[in-house]
C-alpha cells in the first residue's frame, strides 16, 4: 500500500499542524466559491438551438411574454423608421416662401434616402417638405437670380426623440407562455420554438436581475456544498487513510493539487469559451497522488476535485459525466508504473475515454451523430497532450515535498548503476545478501497487498553503510580470519551495529529518498546483536550481569508493513546461511523460530500486520528458500 510506505512514520498531528489542515481545506473549499464568476442572474441554464437540453424539465413559474428574436425586431424596427423624416426649424418667425438648407444639410438628407423633410414652426406643428421643393443657397440663385440664406436648420433632439419613439414603438414580444407550461424537456432537442421561450425566460431573470439576499443564498447554498465535498474526503482520510492524515506534508500535497486545478479552471471560466475547461488535464490529480500515494486515495483526490470544479462549469452533469471515468482509467492504468512509456499511454486511454463517453451521451439523448460538436474532440486532443507534460510536474512534486515517485524507485533498483557497482566491487558477500533479500522481501509483499517495489529497492541499499568496513562481516571474509573476534564482545557489537549509522551517513552523502533512509534505519529495529551478547552473558561468571541496551540497536522499529517484511527478509535470508542441512524442514523451523523471536522481541508490535499477514509471509519466505536452496542432479561421470 503506498500510502503507507512513500511517507517516512511522523509522530501524530500536534495542535498546532491540526489546525494548519483545517484552516487550508476551508481555504480549498472556499476558493472555489470565490474563483466562480458572480452570478449575473437567476437564470443559470445554457443552451443552444439544435442542441439537447440536457438538464432537468423546465416549467414555467409564471405568465411571461415570448420575446421576438433580434433580427425579426431589427426588420419591424427598419420597416417603421420608414416613416421617419429628419425634422427642421425655420431660423426666424417669418414666413418663408423658399425653404433653404445649407449645402452639408442637403446632402445628409440625399444621403439618408429621405423623400422629404418635416419643418416645425412657432406653433410646433410640423408640416413635410418634399425634398424636391428644398433649396441650396446656390439652387435658389440659380433658379431666382437673387441671393438667399439659409432658413432652415437642423433640429437634432427633436429628430432624435422622433426616432426614438418610432423605435421603441415597435413590440418586442409577440404572444406568451402561461404558468405551467412547460418550458423544454430534459433530453429533447432545442428546437426554434423552445430556443425562443428560453431566451424570452433568460431576458425576464435579466431584468429582474439578483437581490441582495439571492446573492447571499446563493454563495451560501455553494460554499456549504464545497465544504462538504472537502469535508467527505477529510473523513476519507481520518476513517481511511489515518497515516496520511496525521501527516502535514500529505493534506497539504493532496489541498495544492486541487488547488491549481480550481485555479486554471477559473481562469478558463472567465477569460475565454467555457467549453475550453475541456482542454484542462484533470488527470494530472490522479496521476500525480497515484505516483506516491495508494490508488483509491487518487481517485478520491480527483473526484474532490471534479465535484468543486463541476459548480462552476456551464453543464456539470456532463462535466462529471467524462471526468469521473477518466479519472478512474488513469488510476487502473497507472497501477504499477514502472515505465515512462505508460504516461503515454495513459493519455491515450483517457482520450479514448472521454471521446466514446462524450459520443454516447450525445447518442443517448439526441439519437443523432450529427449533433456531436467537432471542437470537442479536438479539445480531448490537447487534454491528452497536456496529460503527457506531468512527467515535469513529477520531479517538482518529488523535491517540494520530499516524496518518492514510482519511476525515481525503478531508476533506484538498477544494479548497474555506479552505486550499487561500487557495493558489488567492494563488498560482494553483502551485496549479494541484499539482492536474496530484495527478492524475498518482494515477494512477500506482493502476497500481502503492500508495495513490492518500494521494497524491492530499499532491501538493495539496506546494508549499504557495511561499505565503511566490509571486512568486518563475514559474508565477505572468505573463510579468511573475523577480525570482530579480536575485539571484546561488547565492541565488536557496538562495531556491527555502527553499519545502521553509517549506512543513513552513506545514504545522505549519496541522496537516496528519505523512506530509503528509514528502511536502511529500521531493518534491524532494537534487537540484540545476539552472537556477541550471548558470547558475553557466557564468559561471565555468576553474579555478574550484561546491559542489553549495549548489545542492542538503535532503531526506531519498524512501522509499517513494509520496513516490518524487510526486517524479516533480512534476518531469514541471514540465518538460512547458517543451516548445516538444507532440507524442507529445517528451513520450516528457521523461518518459524525467526519470525517467532522477532515477535516475542517487540520488534513487529508497531507496525500493522495482522497474522494472517504474517502466515502469508512465512510461507512467501519457505517456498523461495527451498527454491533457492534446492537438491540438484548429480551429473555421472563418462565411463571410459
Amino acid at each position: 500500500m503506498r500510502f503507507s510506505s512513500l511517507n517516512i512514520p511522523i509522530q501524530p498531528s500536534s495542535v498546532s499542524s491540526a489546525t494548519l489542515k483545517a484552516v487550508v481545506f476551508t481555504a480549498v473549499a472556499l476558493l472555489s466559491l470565490l474563483l466562480r464568476p458572480a452570478p449575473e442572474s437567476g437564470f443559470l441554464y445554457r443552451y443552444e438551438e439544435g442542441k439537447v437540453w440536457t438538464y432537468e424539465t423546465l416549467t414555467a413559474e409564471w405568465d411571461f411574454p415570448l420575446y421576438k428574436d433580434e433580427e425579426k425586431v431589427r426588420e419591424e424596427q427598419q420597416k417603421a423608421l420608414r416613416s421617419y423624416a429628419p425634422c427642421f426649424r425655420w431660423t426666424d418667425n417669418r414666413p418663408q416662401a423658399v425653404p433653404i438648407l445649407s449645402a452639408r444639410d442637403m446632402r445628409q438628407v440625399e444621403k439618408g434616402g429621405y423623400d422629404h423633410i418635416s419643418v416645425i414652426n412657432t406653433r410646433h406643428r410640423t408640416k413635410a417638405i418634399p425634398l424636391s421643393q428644398l433649396y441650396t443657397p446656390k439652387m435658389a440663385y440659380e433658379q431666382t437670380g437673387r441671393e438667399m440664406e439659409v432658413n432652415l436648420e437642423y433640429d437634432s433632439l427633436t429628430s432624435a426623440e422622433i426616432r426614438k419613439g418610432i423605435v421603441e414603438s415597435v413590440s418586442l414580444t409577440e404572444g406568451a407562455v402561461l404558468k405551467g407550461e412547460k418550458i423544454a424537456e430534459y433530453g429533447q432537442l432545442i428546437t426554434s420554438e423552445t430556443y425562443r421561450r428560453l431566451y424570452s425566460l433568460s431576458r425576464i431573470y435579466e431584468q429582474r436581475g439578483l437581490s441582495r439576499q439571492h446573492i447571499v443564498w446563493s454563495y451560501t447554498g455553494r460554499a456549504f456544498l464545497a465544504l462538504i465535498f472537502v469535508g467527505l474526503f477529510v473523513l476519507y482520510l481520518i476513517a481511511f487513510r489515518k497515516p496520511l492524515w496525521e501527516q502535514t506534508r500529505a493534506p497539504l500535497f493532496f489541498c495544492l493539487l486541487i488547488t491549481l486545478m480550481e485555479l486554471l479552471s477559473a481562469l478558463v471560466l472567465r477569460i475565454t469559451d467555457a467549453s475550453l475547461v475541456y482542454i484542462l488535464p484533470f488527470a494530472w490529480v490522479p496521476i500525480l497522488a497515484r505516483m506516491f500515494y495508494d490508488s483509491r486515495t487518487a481517485y478520491f483526490v480527483h473526484l474532490t476535485t471534479v465535484m468543486l470544479v463541476s459548480m462552476s462549469v456551464p453543464d456539470p452533469y456532463l462535466f462529471l459525466l467524462l471526468q469521473l471515468p477518466a479519472g478512474m482509467v488513469a488510476v487502473v492504468s497507472l497501477k504499477d508504473l514502472t515505465r515512462r512509456s505508460q504516461l503515454a499511454f495513459t493519455a491515450i486511454y483517457i482520450l479514448l475515454a472521454y471521446a466514446f463517453i462524450y459520443t454516447l451521451y450525445n447518442l443517448m439523448l439526441a439519437g443523432d451523430a450529427s449533433r456531436l460538436d467537432p471542437h470537442i474532440f479536438l479539445y480531448f486532443a490537447l487534454n491528452g497532450l497536456l496529460v503527457i507534460t506531468v512527467y515535469s510536474l513529477i520531479y517538482l512534486f518529488e523535491k517540494t515535498f520530499r516524496l518518492v515517485s514510482s519511476l525515481t524507485l525503478v531508476e533506484l533498483s538498477n544494479i548497474n548503476s555506479d552505486l550499487m557497482q561500487t557495493f558489488a566491487e567492494k563488498a560482494p558477500g553483502t551485496f549479494q545478501h541484499s539482492l536474496q533479500v530484495s527478492n524475498l522481501a518482494s515477494e512477500a509483499a506482493k502476497s500481502i497487498n503492500a508495495d513490492a517495489l518500494l521494497i524491492r529497492t530499499a532491501a538493495l541499499y539496506h546494508d549499504i553503510g557495511k561499505l565503511a568496513h566490509p571486512g568486518w562481516f563475514i559474508e565477505n571474509q572468505n573463510g579468511g580470519d573475523n577480525p570482530l573476534l579480536a575485539m571484546s564482545n561488547r565492541d565488536a557489537a557496538r562495531a556491527v551495529i555502527a553499519h545502521v549509522e553509517e549506512g543513513d551517513r552513506f545514504a545522505r552523502e549519496h541522496r537516496l529518498p528519505d523512506v530509503v533512509r528509514m528502511f536502511i534505519r529500521t531493518h534491524h529495529g532494537t534487537s540484540l546483536v545476539r552472537y556477541f551478547y550471548n558470547s558475553e552473558v557466557n564468559r561471565l561468571k555468576d553474579g555478574q550481569t550484561v546491559r542489553e541496551e549495549d548489545f542492542r540497536y538503535a532503531g526506531p522499529k519498524p512501522e509499517t508493513k513494509e520496513t516490518a517484511i524487510l526486517m524479516m527478509a533480512d534476518a531469514v535470508e541471514a540465518r538460512s546461511r547458517t543451516l548445516d542441512n538444507y532440507t524442507e524442514q529445517s528451513l520450516n523451523d528457521m523461518v518459524e523460530q525467526m519470525v517467532a523471536y522477532q515477535i516475542e522481541d517487540g520488534q513487529l508490535a508497531e507496525t500493522p500486520l495482522t497474522f494472517n499477514d504474517l502466515s502469508r509471509i512465512k510461507e512467501v519466505f519457505k517456498e523461495r528458500l527451498k527454491s533457492m536452496y534446492h537438491h540438484r542432479i548429480q551429473y555421472p561421470d563418462l565411463k571410459k
